[in-house]
């Protein structure tokens, strides 16, 4: 049986849905940020805490868990920098607990849902896992922390585990079940998709001086499908036994700018956006673009759905929960 801590969210909840095609399930999630309804009834849920140890506990004594995801983060940057000790806390802290509990029940098998916030802001075009990190953000920092913890102890206990750092996860389920739904919501696809609906003004673009093509910032989108996939690859790399401390990126290769991305979200709904031209915002570097050459090289993985695929997949479970499909 696969735990999944934090399958109650937006990525956790699409990986849930794969994964019970091919495994026993158990969600631990304390709804914090994620949703019941999201979390697929074939799974096993159970409302917890990951800093719980009692509820930590209950899970592994109930159910032969076998490998664990962890997808239970805080992962707003701007709250990350008001409240810094909620994501020391939830994001390191918890992780540790867990930890103690898998090493206390001879569970070996890890995989980390990272970030590229653990890049901060690299001087490069395109990213690889050889680029230095520097996160710039306490959300950054608490993701990294816990890839160094994962290190230290896979050296001492044997651990085997997969950290995978992605970029802009985007998108929805093909069947428009589930998608994105975040409170407050920050990401563009979904801010754009909201205001083409009626619910937002305006689109506000921070930026139309960068360095690029179009001057407003690029960064690199990938289904949330596509991501859900590469953490399957990755569990079935570990339960074969393959002993592994690996670090992967996941993204298209491609980037998409911020006007680009308006743009496929005005063909895909064919309604015309309110685009409001603003100031930079601080910290913003002009493009992030991930190389997952490595994951393809040693899993075979690579995206398969491009920008407008994950808009069409979007806009499909917009219109559905605002009633409008």
């Amino acid at each position: 049986m696969i735990l999944v801590v934090g399958g109650a969210g937006y990525i956790g909840s699409h990986l849930v849905k794969e994964l019970v095609e091919k495994e026993e399930v158990v969600v631990l999630d304390n709804l914090s940020t994620g949703h019941r309804e999201a979390v697929d009834n074939r799974a096993i849920f159970v409302k917890g805490d990951l800093g719980n140890v009692d509820d930590l506990l209950m899970v592994f004594r109930s159910y032969p868990i076998k490998a664990v995801m962890h997808f239970a983060a805080n992962s707003l940057v701007g709250e990350s920098v008001i409240n810094p000790l909620k994501y020391y806390e939830n994001n390191v802290a918890a992780t540790i607990m867990l930890l103690k509990v898998m090493k206390r029940f001879k569970v070996k098998n890890f995989i980390f849902s990272s970030t590229a916030a653990t890049y901060g802001i690299p001087h490069v075009d395109m990213i690889d896992e050889t680029t230095p990190t520097a996160p710039i953000n306490p959300y950054g920092r608490s993701k990294l922390m816990v890839e160094q913890i994962l290190a230290d102890f896979s050296k001492a206990h044997g651990l085997n585990y997969v950290v995978l750092r992605y970029f802009n996860a985007a998108g929805a389920h093909k069947s428009a079940v589930i998608g994105e739904s975040h409170d407050p919501e920050t990401h563009l696809i979904p801010i754009i998709l909201q205001h083409l609906l009626g619910q937002r003004e305006k689109v506000s673009v921070f930026g139309s001086d960068y360095d690029t093509e179009d001057g407003t910032c690029i960064r690199d989108y990938i289904h949330v499908t596509d991501l859900a996939s590469a953490h399957i690859l990755a569990l079935k790399a570990l339960l074969k036994g393959k002993k592994t401390a690996e670090i992967y990126n996941l993204g298209n290769g491609l980037g998409y700018s911020v006007k680009e991305v308006i743009e496929t979200c005005e063909k895909v709904t064919g309604l015309k956006a309110n685009v409001e031209m603003t100031d930079r915002r601080p910290g913003d570097p002009a493009r992030l673009i991930a190389s997952s050459q490595k994951i393809y090289d040693e899993l075979g993985w690579k995206a398969e759905r491009n920008l407008e695929q994950i808009i069409t997949d979007a806009w499909k479970w917009h219109q559905r929960v605002s009633g409008t499909m």
